[in-house]
């Protein structure tokens, strides 16, 4: 188009013309459409099912961390086996639809972990076996060449497993292995399950003294009387949605 109009006019335009209507039209190349490119379909690329067949009822530890923001550190030495595990993990939190948590090649140097532990949660990926020792950057750490999913020490409270927990684990593990199920169904089920924890936690919220959001009534939630666990997931999960009174 610069070749044929020497302007740059033209072209901006057009991109204009995409952003705006989703449409360009050339007359060598046809019509552009953006509605031919749904960006779902590049966040369906990854494979649940596959997560789910190497780690089984420890996928909830990944949908956990997930779901409160937490910092997930993957290591695996082929760069390949990093990226593809890293980009299908946001699936699992469907609702948030956040693909810019991932950071799916991270070297240890110190300007690219500088500007890692900047971000409030990620899912970070590694080829150096060194990032083993660095506790400080995770949460959760996931060796993809031993199979292992590890909680810090410090991410353990707010990390422990109850009743809920294993319902999650168990629907998740039950939908995975249908095999008459595609991976988008499987999300889907996944994505069901998390609008009922979201559910379970609106009774216990009231509108902030701003009026702005809404926040968490602690007092509410304690009085519900859940298990401790759930109690301290749903606390948590509060806290990683900003509702917690300031």
């Amino acid at each position: 188009m610069y070749l044929k109009h020497g302007s740059p006019v033209k072209m901006m335009e057009s991109y204009i013309a995409v952003l705006t209507k989703g449409i360009c039209q050339s007359e060598e190349n046809g019509s552009f459409l953006s509605k031919d490119f749904d960006a779902r379909k590049a966040y369906l690329a990854g494979s649940i099912k596959d997560i789910v067949s190497q780690f089984g009822m420890e996928t909830v530890i990944l949908h956990t961390a997930l779901m409160l923001k937490k910092r997930i550190v993957i290591y695996h030495p082929k760069i390949e086996a990093v990226q593809e595990f890293t980009r299908t993990l946001p699936a699992l939190v469907w609702h948030r639809q956040d693909w810019t948590i991932l950071h799916s090649y991270v070297h240890l140097d110190a300007d690219e972990l500088e500007a890692l532990q900047m971000c409030p949660g990620y899912v970070a990926g590694f080829v150096d076996s060194e990032v083993s020792n660095r506790s400080d950057l995770y949460d959760v750490f996931v060796n993809l060449a031993d199979g292992e999913i590890t909680i810090a020490p410090l991410a353990k409270e707010a990390m422990t497993m109850g009743k809920l927990h294993k319902e999650i684990g168990q629907l998740i593990v039950q939908s995975a292995e249908d095999p008459e199920k595609s991976d988008s169904q499987v999300i889907q089920d996944i994505s069901l399950k998390t609008k009922e924890i979201f559910t379970n936690l609106a009774p216990f919220s009231e509108v902030s003294d701003d009026g702005e959001k809404r926040v968490l009534n602690y007092e509410a939630l304690k009085q519900r009387r859940f298990p401790p666990a759930t109690e301290n997931f749903l606390y948590h999960l509060a806290a990683a949605e900003q509702m917690l009174k300031i």
